[in-house]
């Protein structure tokens, strides 16, 4: 028939179905293969995605075997920021990352770099007391405190526990005080026509409620609250620094001084850095770093614990001020 018909439009017919199939193939496999490449890069995502998250949760686990690979070095914990129970730099992480240094047989000695401007003074109590009862417990292992940018406060009585200190001369050093801060707003609450109401079990519940007026009995219990946790704090840095302390009534006025400053009132044995003493001082130059990182899944576990319980006290009107050095 086709020779018959030599115009006719069937072999042509025939030619464009097997392009069509023959395209239609080529798009199934190129399709197959951008499938399998998006797999292969799913994959791969999630997997590092798997890794990032395990080196967020276990830092300071990758941290202390990268230390034990290491023969004799000088330790360090960093005490950065804020002194609290919810920051990094808790008693729980500093004293966590303090038994690991000194339990290390390769650890020739323990640098405390600190730079905080202080905070809870449970929390500095906690560092403090454990610094000395590790001091017994390794008398071979020296241990001193660095000054940073700032050790103030809470940060000074963590470093008052150390053999020695050392800072930079602009370092900012002191303010050994105790404080709490709060705020009255009974004239305010009274020109907008605001009522208070407050109900309470207990005669003192609603101690230093900042809508009501002052108190002077009330003020006076609260004075003699942080006149008592002054003297703990004296006690510590006394205990600490003994007769290198100068015999000058404002060291403990909450006043701040410079490293320099420092050095000739004996809050601080001489200028150095981090690396100065781990050379000079301790005699070990390798420097492997302890400090524990609040792990990524805990942090956010605790916030949301922390956010919980401030709305619950709040919710039942059970918050209060906590004295702050």
């Amino acid at each position: 028939m086709n020779e018959a018909n030599p115009n006719s439009s069937l072999p042509g017919d025939d030619r464009w179905a097997r392009e069509a199939l023959t395209k239609l193939a080529f798009a199934a496999v190129a399709e197959q293969r951008r499938t399998r490449r998006w797999g292969i890069f799913f994959k791969l995502l999630f997997f590092v995605y798997l890794v990032a998250l395990l080196v967020l949760a276990w830092p300071d686990k990758l941290a202390s075997k990268a230390a034990t690979m290491t023969k004799s070095h000088t330790a360090l914990v960093r005490v950065d920021g804020l002194i609290a129970s919810s920051t990094e730099a808790s008693a729980k992480n500093i004293i966590e990352a303090l038994r690991k240094a000194f339990k290390d047989g390769n650890t020739v000695g323990v640098i405390l770099e600190i730079n905080s401007p202080g905070g809870s003074p449970v929390q500095a109590g906690e560092i403090f007391d454990e610094i000395q009862k590790l001091r017994l417990q390794y008398p071979k292992i020296p241990v001193h405190a660095v000054a940073s940018d700032v050790c103030a406060s809470g940060g000074y009585y963590i470093a008052a526990a150390a053999q020695k200190i050392y800072a930079n001369k602009a370092s900012i050093i002191g303010s050994i005080g105790v404080r709490m801060d709060s705020f009255g707003f009974t004239d305010a609450i009274a020109k907008l026509g605001i009522e208070r109401r407050a109900y309470t079990a207990g005669s003192n519940k609603d101690f230093l409620d900042p809508f009501k007026p002052a108190n002077p009995e009330e003020i006076k219990h609260l004075q003699g609250m942080l006149d008592a946790i002054h003297q703990q704090f004296i006690g510590a840095v006394k205990q600490g620094r003994g007769e290198r302390l100068k015999d000058n009534p404002e060291v403990f006025s909450g006043l701040m001084w410079t490293g320099e400053q420092s050095v000739g009132m004996g809050l601080v044995d001489a200028l150095g850095s981090s690396r100065y003493v781990a050379e000079e001082v301790i005699g070990e130059k390798t420097i492997v770093d302890y400090t524990k990182h609040t792990r990524w899944l805990d942090r956010l576990l605790d916030e949301t614990a922390t956010s919980a319980s401030v709305a619950l006290m709040q919710r039942l009107g059970l918050e209060g001020g906590i004295p702050w050095r």
